[in-house]
């Protein structure tokens, strides 16, 4: 391996969260800020929240309802065209 080709590696990186927290990992550099991880990110804090943008949410549900119904009125119509 050819020396000064290679970027310093650093054991002991600290990453800092925007919450405070506070971790530490290998990188190449020695000190990281980041604005999210997992201590805060809903994702994995479970604090996931649903931003309704212009009625989407309620779009989708009342899309999701009307295929079920088509779903169970194909299936009825082509249970009585079997007897």
């Amino acid at each position: 391996m050819k020396k000064e080709t290679h970027p310093t590696y650093f054991d002991k990186a600290e990453v800092t969260c925007a919450c405070g927290n506070v971790m530490v990992v290998g990188s190449t550099k020695e000190k990281i800020h980041v604005e999210i991880c997992s201590a805060c990110h809903p994702f994995y804090t479970g604090a996931d929240k649903v931003i309704d943008t212009a009625g989407r949410v309620e779009r989708f549900k009342a899309r999701m309802v009307r295929a079920t119904e088509k779903k169970t009125t194909t299936d009825a119509k082509a249970a009585s065209k079997k007897k």
